[in-house]
């Protein structure tokens, strides 16, 4: 039996491998796509836009508590299993309608993931295939922990549609996950535990601002675990038992839910990229300034994959186009990188864009940094924010702002003005001189400078 053949075969379906998908196609070429789980990707079906539907009642919980006794009297609670099914109209019809778009452009879907017979030859569904030039856009997976009893740990795929909260959560790794999530299931009723190796948690956030979030943390009922080496976890009759080591002492915890929140790792394991001559390396796929593979011509890399920047969705989205120009018109794209904000989605937020404290005294001579408790400005006090305080670092010969760390309930927000100006090389006279809605979150920042 012939080969079938393409000229461009996208491994992966979220924002990354459908722009490059549609673009190639728009072009004229023979395109097909696969994936193993639903098509649309992490973000739409299990990830950033469900996280932030959940998120959304304990904005309300956590606004309605603050003004408790200043004007809200009544004591609200989540419904969990209703908060569910709202999320659904989110979520449910994804896969679906991202399947339905694809096949109305011309697309061939596969619903399996490939393996690479060579160069420039797979394998999937059965079928040996030819393509031009392969894109490879399979994104992240959680990071496996090798630990006795690891069969039982359960991922963010299972938090985001649990039907039920249990009575009491453990959670590996204090990272992005794992506090976003913590903080949810604490807000809800459920007695939560973070258990991490490293001393604090957010490690690439600015430890100043990551203190006080831990604090506030602490508050809302969530405990820490620091310093510890997972050892196993046990199925016992209703609970589990998660085992750990500290300060050389061996203890113990037992609870009804045990997730791995470890952190996530590029999705390659499955693809066999060493017979398809593509390197790798712990961070993704090996490409160039075009996201090309390194070793194999006929190989791209875009999103979270590649090993190219961070692992954020629009940044995937930007990838993807700048590989499907390269595809079209040959390497004449490069991916030029802005300074991009980061954002940890617990309440308070916790945002970042540009260098750290640190980072910034190592690339300059001299820095000035503004840093502050803005507890009692108005917008924190209008709403009585338990939290709200900010670090900015100016060059200080330019006095243009090189970094910006925010932990307040709109940081996510706010950090966007930040990413513009620093991007645009604005000084804190530009930024002080511009003029924005008053009172508003945002008019805060030329207080901040």
């Amino acid at each position: 039996m012939k080969n079938k053949e393409y000229d461009v075969f996208v491994i992966g379906s979220g924002i990354a491998g459908q722009t490059v998908a549609m673009n190639s196609s728009k072009a004229g070429l023979k395109v097909a796509i696969a994936d193993i789980r639903e098509f649309g990707g992490v973000c739409a079906n299990r990830g950033c836009d469900p996280k932030k539907v959940l998120l959304g009642a304990t904005e309300v919980l956590e606004a309605a508590q603050n003004l408790k006794g200043k004007g809200i009297r009544k004591e609200l609670k989540i419904d969990w299993a209703e908060l569910q099914k709202y999320k659904q109209n989110f979520t449910k019809a994804v896969p679906a309608s991202t399947e339905e778009k694809l096949r109305d452009a011309g697309i061939k879907l596969y619903h399996q993931s490939p393996k690479f017979l060579d160069k420039d030859m797979l394998f999937v569904e059965g079928k040996t295939i030819k393509a031009n030039k392969i894109v490879v856009a399979t994104g992240l997976v959680p990071r496996k922990l090798a630990v006795k009893g690891g069969k039982h740990f359960k991922t963010s795929d299972d938090f985001l549609n649990l039907k039920k909260l249990p009575k009491k959560i453990v959670f590996i790794g204090a990272g992005y996950i794992g506090m976003e999530f913590a903080h949810m299931a604490a807000r809800a009723g459920v007695d939560v535990t973070i258990i991490d190796v490293e001393k604090r948690p957010l490690t690439a956030f600015d430890p100043d601002l990551v203190e006080e979030l831990t604090k506030y943390s602490k508050k809302i009922g969530i405990d820490f675990v620091f310093g510890a080496q997972l050892q196993s976890v046990k199925k016992l009759r209703k609970n589990f038992k998660v085992a750990y080591e500290k300060d050389g002492k061996s203890n113990s915890l037992k609870a009804r839910m045990v997730f791995n929140t470890a952190g996530r790792v590029p999705a390659i394991s499955e693809l066999d990229l060493e017979k398809g001559s593509v390197e790798f390396n712990d961070n993704g796929i090996a490409v160039n300034s075009y996201l090309q593979s390194k070793t194999n011509k006929n190989v791209y890399a875009c999103g979270d994959v590649s090993d190219n920047g961070l692992p954020l969705t629009p940044l995937s989205g930007r990838e993807g186009y700048v590989v499907s120009k390269n595809i079209i018109n040959g390497n004449q794209k490069k991916l030029k990188t802005p300074v991009i904000p980061s954002v940890v989605f617990t309440l308070p937020n916790l945002a970042s864009v540009g260098y750290s404290e640190e980072e910034a005294k190592k690339r300059y001579k001299n820095i000035l940094i503004k840093e502050g408790n803005a507890k009692n400005w108005f917008n924190a006090k209008r709403i009585n924010a338990p939290c709200y305080r900010y670090k900015i670092i100016l060059n200080e010969r330019t006095e243009e702002i090189v970094g910006a760390h925010i932990l307040s309930p709109e940081a996510g927000e706010t950090i966007n003005i930040f990413a513009m100006a620093i991007n645009q090389g604005m000084t804190a006279d530009e930024l002080q001189g511009t003029v924005f809605t008053y009172p508003s979150w945002v008019n805060d920042v030329k207080s901040m400078v």
